[in-house]
């Protein structure tokens, strides 16, 4: 069944895969759009971005600063997922299914359904390793 897309879900969605490494928060995508001639809101984007949401097109990250969302290319809901580097802050989209095997034993083991478009696992990138040595 084909979701249908907006104007506005489709400005929204367009501004925020041109960040695709990148994770921006809803006032940074309003000022990017209004920048680019859309008459937007940022009630309009924080719902446009709840509705991509939902349809498997971007991540919502919660942090201590706030609310940021990143594109997803993935358009099921699958085995995608974030890695945040602890030092530098930086969030990385991976689509992986080798963590398919780790989600099925939690559920059958443990009783616990793991929701794989919300999981972040925290450590260092490779960058700031390098930095390290």
């Amino acid at each position: 069944m084909a979701t249908y897309i907006t104007k506005q879900q489709k400005a929204v969605l367009a501004c925020i895969a041109s960040h695709r490494e990148q994770c921006v928060t809803a006032a940074e995508l309003v000022e990017e759009l209004r920048s680019s001639g859309e008459q937007v809101g940022l009630a309009t984007v924080y719902r446009q971005l709840e509705k991509l949401e939902r349809q498997g097109h971007v991540h919502k990250v919660l942090t201590e600063e706030g609310a940021y969302y990143q594109y997803c290319a993935r358009e099921e809901s699958g085995d995608c997922f974030l890695l945040k580097c602890e030092r530098c802050g930086r969030i990385v989209h991976v689509d992986c299914a080798r963590l398919a095997p780790l989600y099925q034993h939690l559920e059958q083991e443990h009783h616990f359904a793991i929701n794989p478009r919300r999981t972040m696992l925290y450590g260092l990138c490779a960058g700031c390793r390098e930095a390290e040595r």
